[in-house]
C-alpha cells in the first residue's frame, strides 16, 4: 500500500509498505479520504511533542473496513465508516485519562491507503456526506462540539462569538450553533472569509485587523453582548474576548495558536461572573453525539481543497500559508 511518511523534521515522501493487518479487537479501514489538521503540520514542523520517525501522520479519515480482527462483529465488513480520531479517553466525562492519544502519532495515521484501528473508534458513515465531506468531520467536528455542547452548555437562542472563522473546527462549530438555533457571529481578519462565513448562516462578522474593532463592537453590541465566545488562538487579542462576552458568559478555548495571553483580566472576569473553559477532542460518548447530530441536521462539513496521496505535500504547504477556508483534504484513488 502507499502511505505518506515523514522521515524527519519537514520531510515528507509517500513510500511502499506492506498492509497493516488487524489485531484482536481490530479492524482496516480502505481510506477513501483523509484530512490535515493543524496538528499534522505542527508535528512535520517538529513543533509537537512525542516525535518519532518514521511517522504516519492523519487524524480524520472514512473508508469502508475490509477485514476484522479476532472478537469483531463480521458485519463490520463492507461499511462504510468514519474513524474516530480520540483513542483512549477514559472513563471520566470530565477529562481525559493518562492514556490519552490522537491517531495519527504515536500510532500509524489516516494519510495512507489502508489502516488498523479498534473496532470501538468506528461510526457509520452518515449516508449524506460524500468521502471528501466525512473526512472531513471527525476531528474538527469533535473538537467543536465539545466545546460548544459539553463544556460551554451552549442553549437555543444565546448569542456566539467564534473567532478565527476559516479553519475546520471553527467552521464546524459556526454550523452545529447555527444548527442549535444560537445566533451566531464570527471574526477574521479577511472580510472574503467573513462573509462566507455569513453565507454559512452567521449574522456577521468581524475583522479583528481593524484598529479597536472589539471596543467598537462593543459598543454596538453593549445591549447584549456574547453568552458563548470560542477561541483557538489566545495571544494579545484574547482580552478584547473578555471584554465581548456577556455577564455570566463563558468563553471556551481549545488552542493557543498565538501563544498564552500577556494579560488576564481577572477584574472583568470575577465582576462579570465569567466562565473560562479549557477543552480538548472528545469522549466516545461526545463522538457518538456529535455524530448523529450531524446525521440528523444533514450539517455538511466544508471541504477547502481536495489533494491526492501523492500531492500532500502541496496540501501541508496550502496549510502553512493558511490559505484554506474549511478542511483540506487527501484522497486515494
Amino acid at each position: 500500500m502507499k502511505a505518506l511518511q515523514l522521515t524527519a523534521i519537514n520531510s515528507l515522501s509517500v513510500v511502499e509498505l506492506p498492509e497493516p493487518l488487524p489485531k484482536a479487537g481490530e479492524v482496516t479501514v480502505r481510506i477513501k479520504a483523509a484530512a490535515l489538521n493543524h496538528r499534522d503540520l505542527w508535528i512535520k514542523l517538529g513543533q509537537y511533542a512525542g516525535l518519532k520517525f518514521p511517522a504516519q501522520l492523519g487524524s480524520d479519515g472514512a473508508g469502508v473496513v475490509e477485514s476484522v480482527g479476532e472478537g469483531v462483529d463480521p458485519a463490520w465488513v463492507g461499511r462504510e465508516v468514519v474513524i474516530n480520531p480520540s483513542f483512549d479517553w477514559g472513563t471520566d466525562e470530565r477529562a481525559q485519562g493518562a492514556e490519552f492519544t490522537i491517531l495519527g502519532l504515536p500510532r500509524e495515521g489516516t494519510l495512507a491507503e489502508v489502516v488498523t484501528v479498534p473496532a470501538v473508534q468506528l461510526a457509520e458513515k452518515p449516508g449524506h456526506l460524500t468521502w471528501e465531506q466525512a473526512a472531513a468531520l471527525p476531528l474538527a467536528g469533535l473538537t467543536a462540539y465539545r466545546a460548544l455542547f459539553a463544556r460551554a452548555g451552549l442553549k437555543s437562542g444565546e448569542r456566539v462569538l467564534i473567532s478565527g472563522i476559516g479553519g475546520g473546527v471553527a467552521l464546524a462549530a459556526l454550523q452545529f450553533a447555527v444548527a442549535a438555533g444560537a445566533e451566531v457571529y464570527v471574526t477574521s481578519g479577511s472580510d472574503e472569509k467573513i462573509a462566507r462565513a455569513i453565507g454559512l448562516g452567521a449574522k456577521g462578522g468581524f475583522n479583528y485587523t481593524h484598529a479597536g474593532w472589539a471596543k467598537t463592537v462593543a459598543h454596538s453590541h453593549q445591549d447584549r453582548l456574547f453568552d458563548v465566545i470560542v477561541d483557538s488562538a489566545g495571544g494579545e487579542g484574547f482580552e478584547a474576548l473578555i471584554d465581548l462576552a456577556a455577564p455570566g458568559g463563558r468563553v471556551v478555548f481549545f488552542g493557543a495558536t498565538r501563544g498564552n495571553p500577556p494579560v488576564l483580566p481577572m477584574r472583568k472576569v470575577f465582576w462579570r461572573q465569567l466562565t473560562l473553559l479549557g477543552t480538548t477532542m472528545g469522549s466516545g460518548k461526545d463522538w457518538g453525539e456529535m455524530v448523529e447530530f450531524v446525521g440528523r441536521h444533514r450539517i455538511t462539513p466544508v471541504v477547502s481543497d481536495v489533494f491526492s496521496l501523492e500531492q500532500a505535500g502541496e496540501a501541508f504547504h496550502l496549510m502553512e500559508r493558511g490559505g484554506q477556508f474549511g478542511k483540506i483534504v487527501v484522497v486515494n484513488a
